[in-house]
């Protein structure tokens, strides 16, 4: 591992572990309490009142260790950008709805719009400024890509969609969206270290400041990462991911991101089909875990355990 990756993940961490008991009284004193759903796990409503945006405390850190070798690193900036993008479009969900108290947030049709933005961006400056192929590299199979030709950029706003809003629906639980995303950082990182990838600034960075962030985020949690933290870790993987040519790996590597938005859609599409039929106790995949007797932190440490295995595997396919 190189000083500089070394250097990314103690920076980021002690800036997320230092400005953690700053950030949160803040926060506290902003009145950005999380509204618990009355209809969830009946444990959750201790949590009603827990500070959330705390995702401002991961962008802040990551973006402050890895900024500094963005000259020696330009590939970092396209990540940089997607994950501050998308956790600004949370921080405006997030502000809305606690802040201003209106419980809805941003309306669907503008959070999709900024999101839509965001990757368009994204998508524009891939193709433009740099030498970064859409061609996907394909698990297991050794150097084979596949190349939609004029599809990959409606691929591109899929997978990106997909994964951020994968990531958004992984985050109801003490530490789990956290954790599972601090093992997709250390794969990411592994990855852009042994292939010199060009990006381990950026993947070394956000997992320092996610182990900060879990200090405060672990049950019984200090405070919540939001919408704002949850948006920005989605763009975060999936813009690593396309900067290493890496994207069909994300079904391996976020397989809890993809179970997660999975439920919600298969509990959602048989509700309406069956007439009010559901598939499991409760949406998203978590909480029908919770609802099943199982604690939060047991299921907070078999979702990481699976995302780590899955890691794992997926590095057994490069």
């Amino acid at each position: 591992m190189s000083r500089i990756s070394i250097a990314a993940v103690m920076f980021a961490f002690c800036i997320s572990a230092l400005a953690g008991p700053l950030i949160i009284p803040f926060l506290r004193r902003l009145k950005c309490g999380q509204t618990v759903r009355d209809d969830g796990p009946a444990a959750h409503l201790k949590k009603s009142g827990t500070p959330t945006m705390g995702g401002i405390l991961i962008l802040f850190s990551a973006v402050m260790s890895a900024a500094v070798f963005l000259e020696e690193y330009p590939k970092i900036a396209p990540i940089l950008f997607l994950t501050i993008g998308f956790g600004f479009v949370g921080l405006m969900d997030d502000y809305i709805k606690v802040v201003c108290k209106r419980s809805m947030g941003l309306t669907p049709w503008q959070k999709l719009f900024g999101q839509l933005a965001v990757t368009g961006i994204f998508a524009w400056y891939l193709i433009r400024y740099t030498d970064v192929s859409l061609a996907m590299k394909v698990p297991f199979v050794p150097d084979r890509y596949l190349d939609f030709g004029m599809w990959n950029i409606p691929i591109l706003f899929f997978i990106v969609l997909g994964t951020v809003n994968g990531t958004n629906f992984t985050d109801g639980l003490d530490g789990l969206a956290g954790s599972v995303t601090l093992m997709v950082a250390v794969f990411f990182s592994v990855v852009a270290i042994g292939t010199a990838g060009g990006i381990e600034p950026v993947t070394c960075a956000v997992a320092g400041a996610l182990l900060g962030f879990l200090l405060f985020n672990v049950h019984p949690a200090e405070v919540f990462m939001g919408d704002t933290g949850s948006l920005a870790l989605g763009g975060f993987v999936a813009g690593c991911a396309y900067m290493l040519q890496m994207p069909l790996f994300i079904a391996i590597v976020g397989a809890v991101y993809l179970a997660e938005v999975a439920s919600v859609i298969l509990q959602v599409g048989y509700y309406k089909v069956s007439g009010g039929k559901r598939i499991f106790r409760m949406a998203p995949l978590h909480h029908h875990f919770e609802l099943c007797g199982w604690s939060e932190t047991k299921v907070t440490a078999v979702f990481t355990i699976i995302t780590a295995l899955m890691c794992l595997i997926a590095l057994a396919g490069i």
